[in-house]
């Protein structure tokens, strides 16, 4: 422990004292230059190692992968489009896409809600109630999605009928009589794969909670007053005052919420390892590079998800610039 704990301390003044040193010399150097050249080339010179970083453990990655898509399982000869053709004519990894559709459907729009619902009620609980309500909804984004599976497993788990029942839910329906459930296993309209998502939606309404929140209490009193002195309802103050003055943030919280659940790995992994129907993207390429041995398929999947993501990426970038010129 302690060993552990010096090295990282050892690591981190390393690393900070190096990242001076390199931002020293580069300043050094472009000192040296004539003023004209000086003042052109030093902003240059402190971005340039942030560039260099960002193009070998992005970029280059970004292309090898591309390249990798094309070639077979060991990448060693080109095949063309084979690794593509063959993973969207396979039932299962259509099913894969089914499942993380669903989960880029419902998980957002979800967690929005949710966020705005428990923001929305938590302003009326006075100081000390908000503060408490918030931290404790929030106390979830602190949980690594690993170990926010491990405490559902509890939640969720399922022993024989003659033994006790450890799992919350499986607890209260033993109580009324009824035999346990297998929750993780129910196919059947995705009851297991929805199960999955209430996890990520669990750690991720805190944060959607506190951007709506700051973003509701930012909205102008006046007008507020100015709607209800004008005859409007609670709910329609919020629906047609709020709401559209805070859409901006929901639209930022949606799309930072849907970009992470196209990421989803952690808690699939965990709980089923993408059985009983529950696949998505993400196991699905670790299941093809570390289990199968496959890296042209694991290449065609992330190339696949990338994709998916730049039009999200495109539309979140457009509505940051639109927000910065209206301001």
């Amino acid at each position: 422990m302690v060993i552990n704990l010096l090295n990282t301390l050892i690591t981190i003044v390393a690393g900070v004292a190096g990242a001076f040193v390199l931002y020293w010399i580069l300043n050094k150097v472009v000192e040296l230059l004539p003023g004209k050249w000086e003042d052109r080339l030093k902003p240059y010179a402190f971005v340039l190692p942030a560039l260099l970083v960002i193009a070998l453990y992005l970029i280059y990655p970004a292309i090898q992968t591309i390249n990798y898509s094309f070639a077979n399982d060991q990448s060693t000869t080109y095949v063309g489009l084979r690794n593509y053709s063959d993973l969207l004519s396979s039932p299962d990894f259509r099913q894969t896409l089914l499942n993380t559709l669903l989960w880029i459907i419902i998980v957002p729009v979800v967690t929005i809600i949710l966020g705005l619902g428990v923001a929305t009620l938590a302003d009326r609980l006075g100081a000390r109630g908000e503060k408490l309500t918030k931290t404790i909804i929030f106390l979830p984004m602190a949980i690594s999605a690993v170990g926010a599976g491990t405490i559902w497993k509890f939640i969720y788990a399922a022993n024989p009928k003659s033994q006790p029942q450890i799992g919350l839910q499986n607890a209260i329906v033993t109580k009324f009589g009824a035999d346990p459930i297998n929750w993780l296993q129910l196919s059947n309209f995705k009851v297991n794969s929805l199960l999955l998502m209430v996890i990520l939606m669990w750690g991720q309404v805190g944060f959607a909670m506190v951007l709506l929140s700051a973003a509701i209490k930012s909205v102008p009193v006046d007008t507020l007053e100015a709607a209800r002195i004008d005859g409007a309802n609670e709910r329609e103050v919020f629906t047609r005052v709020i709401v559209p003055q805070i859409w901006p943030t929901v639209i930022t919280v949606f799309i930072t919420v849907t970009i992470g659940v196209m990421k989803i790995f952690d808690i699939v992994y965990v709980m089923t390892d993408g059985n009983f129907n529950t696949n998505v993207i993400g196991v699905d390429f670790y299941n093809q590079l570390f289990n199968f041995n496959n890296a042209g398929y694991a290449a065609a999947i992330v190339v696949m998800l990338m994709v998916a993501v730049i039009p999200i990426m495109y539309y979140q970038v457009r509505h940051f610039r639109q927000e910065e010129a209206a301001r």
